[in-house]
C-alpha cells in the first residue's frame, strides 16, 4: 500500500512581452568575473566558463523565470538554432534541465531552461501546484519569448523534455508547430503512470484519491490550510520502486538538491494529472522528428516504447542506453554523454 502511495504522488509530479534580467550567473560557481556586452548590461563568466543569463518572460500574466545559455563565441548578430529544455515534475531549471541546456549551448545552440509555473522561481499561486496542462502552456510561452530574441532563428526551434517534462513537451509539440524537432529523456506521461503504475503493469482505482481531493478542496475553501505531500519518498525507503528510490537520492541529497525544489506537491493538484493524456493524439498530431532516449533498466521505459510505436513522426528513433536507469540519465556523465551524442546528430539534422 505504501508503494502505491508513492506512485500516486510521484506520478502527479510526473504530473509577447518579456523582461530579460541581464545578470549573468555562473552555474555552481560563486567566483565569477563580470564584463559588459552590448546585448546585455553585464556578463558573468565562471572559472569553468559555464554561464547563463537569468531571464523572465510573460505567461498570461505570470512571470516565468528561466536560465538562458549562449554558445561559445556568441555573436549577437547571428541567428542560432535554439532548444527549450523542460524539467521533470518537482524539479527546477538548475537541475537536469539546466545540465542538458548547458550541453546544448556547448554544441552551438541557444538553450533555455525555465521553472514551471507555480514552481521554482516562476510566479503563480498557490505554490507547488503541478497541473500538466499548465506546463503545456508554459512551453507555449517559452517559445513566445524565444522568438522575440533577435539572435534566435524562429524557424529552428527544438525541445528536450525530461521525465514528466517529456509528457508536457510532447503534448505541446502536437499543436506548437514552431517546435520543429523534439527529444525526450526518460519520458513519462504522468496521466498514464497514474492509471497504470510506475512500471505500466497495473491498474489503479483513482476514485478514492479523487474523493480525498474533493474533501480537501472543500476544507480549503472554508479556510483550512493548504495540504502538501511529497513528490518522492525519503532517502533509503526501500518500499518504493527502484526509480523512485533513486529519485530521492537525486532530489534530496547534494547530488541534485536545490532550495527551490523542496519536494512539495499541492495535494489538490493531483486530480489534474488523472485526466492528462500526454501522448493522446500523437498518432495524428505528433509529426515532427522525434528522438526518444531511455535507460534499459528504467521502470519507465514503457512510456518511450509506446510513444515510439504511436507517434505519427516519419523520422523517429528510440535510443536505449544500455545499463542506465531512469535517474541515471539526469546527471551520470557516462549516460548523459551518450544521450547528448545522439541529440547532437539529431538536432544537427533536423534544425
Amino acid at each position: 500500500m505504501k508503494a502505491k502511495i508513492f506512485l500516486v504522488v510521484l506520478v502527479s509530479m510526473l504530473t509577447s512581452t518579456f523582461s530579460a534580467q541581464t545578470n549573468l550567473v555562473a552555474m555552481n560557481d560563486s567566483k565569477a568575473s563580470c564584463t559588459t556586452h552590448s546585448n546585455c548590461s553585464s556578463t558573468c563568466q565562471s572559472n569553468s566558463e559555464k554561464a547563463f543569463t537569468k531571464v523572465t518572460f510573460d505567461n498570461n500574466g505570470l512571470v516565468m523565470a528561466g536560465n538562458l545559455f549562449l554558445p561559445p563565441n556568441f555573436d549577437k548578430n547571428k541567428k542560432y538554432a535554439t532548444i527549450v529544455c523542460v524539467h521533470p515534475g518537482g524539479g527546477v531549471k538548475e537541475q537536469t534541465a539546466g545540465l542538458y541546456a548547458q550541453k546544448m549551448a556547448e554544441l552551438g545552440y541557444v538553450a533555455l531552461a525555465f521553472d514551471a509555473s507555480y514552481q521554482g522561481e516562476s510566479g503563480g499561486e498557490p505554490r507547488f501546484l503541478d497541473n500538466p496542462m499548465n506546463r503545456v502552456g508554459d512551453i507555449y510561452s517559452a517559445v513566445d519569448y524565444l522568438v522575440t530574441l533577435p539572435y534566435v532563428d524562429a524557424d529552428r526551434i527544438g525541445a528536450i523534455g525530461i521525465c514528466a517534462g517529456s509528457g508536457a513537451t510532447v503534448k505541446a509539440s502536437m499543436t506548437e508547430r514552431r517546435i520543429k524537432a523534439l527529444a525526450t529523456v526518460s519520458a513519462v506521461d504522468v496521466g498514464a503512470a497514474g492509471r497504470r503504475g510506475w512500471d505500466g503493469k497495473g491498474s489503479y482505482d483513482q476514485i478514492p484519491m479523487l474523493e480525498e481531493v474533493a474533501k480537501q478542496r472543500t476544507a480549503e475553501a472554508n479556510g483550512a490550510p493548504l495540504k502538501y505531500v511529497n513528490y518522492v519518498p525519503q532517502v533509503g525507503d526501500k518500499s518504493a520502486p527502484r526509480d523512485l528510490q533513486e529519485a530521492a537520492d537525486y532530489y534530496l541529497t547534494p547530488r541534485g538538491q536545490k532550495p527551490t525544489a523542496p519536494n512539495k506537491l499541492l495535494f489538490r493538484g493531483q486530480s489534474a494529472a488523472i485526466l492528462f493524456d500526454g501522448f493522446g493524439q500523437a498518432d495524428k498530431l505528433l509529426t515532427q522528428p522525434l528522438l526518444l532516449i531511455a535507460g534499459s533498466e528504467a521502470g519507465s521505459l514503457w512510456h518511450s516504447q509506446e510513444l515510439n510505436q504511436k507517434a505519427a513522426s516519419k523520422d523517429k528513433e528510440l535510443f536505449i542506453v544500455k545499463g542506465a536507469t531512469h535517474m541515471d540519465l539526469y546527471d551520470i556523465p557516462k549516460y548523459v554523454d551518450q544521450a547528448v551524442g545522439k541529440m547532437r546528430a539529431f538536432f544537427e539534422k533536423n534544425l
